[in-house]
């Protein structure tokens, strides 16, 4: 067994081979909390979400660290435009982002560092390179002299003489335009914080560089993060922490984007679709299995007729399960292990397309040993399903989803007992052949948007996907 990934920084899929026999160090670039989350934020942690799953399926001990910017040139213009204090801004969002992420079934990050906690940190990683000469203090700022390291911009795979640096207000003093700013002196109003160089903030680069060394030591991994962080972000954090003295990260994994009409969805384009109004229009899970089984490094045009594609495709898998524990009596227990199929897309740079191809085989398997009646076949088939499912996050007989099915548990029994009332008069018709009639009650409850099934044990109702 070995698990490939596709490394950026080597531009190839590669063996994993951990730092430390049996662990994994995971250093996820997470939330710049200036706005609540679209689902296109949601999609970078879920995605990383499933590869802790599967490291953690495959028996390796996880450390997940995903840090929280809650301070940056768009949480100070937020707090001008607003009126109102930026580390309020940064606490409320940051808890929408913690409330997706939940909402989605990620599972809790071991470590979960806020930028501004970690200060001290920062300046003494500006401090070491300063002695290095890798850095330079001008007019308050602090920036980094790229040229002062042979191997930036490796991972962007960029040329220095042609690069234009991104550069914010107030960033004087500058050597070279090239260079970035890892600390930028204060302006009258802004939140600052003491440094030998005088009272500043610090630079985005800077916070994911220092926060990775205090969490995850000179070396770990896997560094994840979107596509879009490749540069300056990312290339940025590999320059401070090496010229400091740190491998840093042995993995470089980026996920796509989710896109809308074939734009990155952002909020500065006005296209994003908040979590927290998606969640009320969709169930969490199909939201979960829309953004998680595309493959991580693909895009994802976002479009309701994909999202209702999306709820067909689960509805089918859900209907098994619930018809099977149903036939079984009772609850199934997931599968010890999940079909050999399975693992090996999974461990191919985790193929999760190719191994929902393997859920959905052993789903219509199942549903077959159902139609010929044949319980143990279909037992062992939702053991499996389970198994699988849970590997993705999407089994949904576990606790976190539990009554999450029925779009409004507290109504489900009132809802049962009016249709088993309309049922039961299906039932009259065709105990008396007055097939027209039955088949007209069947109709009128499917344009209602339910999906009668009859069975053995006589008929029963789902919610079928909406139209």
């Amino acid at each position: 067994m070995t698990i490939r990934l596709y490394d950026t920084s080597a531009r190839q899929i590669r063996d994993f081979v951990p730092l430390t026999a049996g662990c994994v160090s995971i250093y996820l670039c997470g939330a710049t909390v200036q706005a609540a989350p679209h689902i296109g934020h949601i999609r970078s942690g879920l995605n990383f979400d499933i590869m802790r799953r599967w490291f953690e399926y495959r028996g390796y001990d996880v450390t997940f660290v995903r840090n929280v910017t809650d301070i940056d040139d768009k949480i100070i213009a937020k707090s001008a435009e607003q009126g109102r204090p930026w580390w309020a801004i940064g606490y409320e969002n940051e808890r929408a982002f913690n409330a997706g992420y939940d909402a989605l079934g990620c599972l809790p990050v071991t470590y979960e560092p806020r930028a501004t906690g970690h200060v001290t940190e920062m300046v003494e990683m500006m401090r070491g390179l300063i002695e290095r000469g890798h850095a330079y203090a001008a007019d308050g700022n602090v920036y980094f002299d790229v040229r002062s390291y042979p191997g930036y911009l490796s991972l962007s795979n960029q040329d220095l003489d042609d690069l234009r640096q991104p550069s914010g207000e107030g960033e004087t003093g500058k050597r070279d335009p090239r260079d970035f700013a890892m600390w930028k002196a204060s302006k009258p109003g802004e939140p600052s914080w003491e440094t030998p160089w005088g009272r500043g903030r610090p630079g985005w680069h800077l916070e994911c560089s220092a926060m990775a060394h205090k969490y995850l030591g000179r070396a770990f991994d896997i560094h994840g993060g979107g596509i879009d962080l490749i540069f300056p972000h990312h290339e940025n954090e590999i320059a401070q922490a090496q010229a400091f003295g740190d491998e840093f990260a042995r993995y470089w994994v980026h996920n796509g984007w989710v896109t809308m009409s074939g734009e990155k969805m952002s909020k500065s384009l006005g296209n994003s679709v908040l979590v927290s109004e998606m969640v009320k229009a969709w169930r969490p899970i199909v939201l979960r299995y829309y953004l998680g089984t595309p493959h991580y490094r693909s895009m994802i045009e976002y479009s309701e007729e994909a999202l209702r594609e999306a709820e067909s495709a689960f509805a089918r898998i859900e209907g098994f399960v619930q018809r099977v524990v149903e036939k079984a009596g009772g609850m199934v227990a997931p599968a010890r292990e999940v079909p050999p199929a399975f693992a090996e897309a999974m461990d191919d740079d985790l193929g999760v397309p190719q191994a929902l191809a393997i859920v959905h085989t052993t789903v219509r398997q199942g549903n077959s040993a159902l139609a010929a009646d044949d319980k143990e076949a279909a037992v062992a088939r939702l053991a499996e399903v389970r198994a699988m499912l849970g590997v993705l996050g999407l089994d949904p007989l576990e606790e976190h989803w539990a009554g999450e099915s029925d779009r409004g548990d507290d109504l489900h029994g009132v809802v049962d007992t009016l249709v088993r009332l309309v049922l039961d008069q299906r039932e009259a018709a065709r105990a008396r052949k007055d097939w027209p009639a039955a088949d007209a009650i069947r109709d009128q409850l499917s344009q209602s948007g339910l999906v009668i099934e009859d069975s053995p044990a006589g008929p029963r109702w789902t919610l079928g996907p909406r139209s």
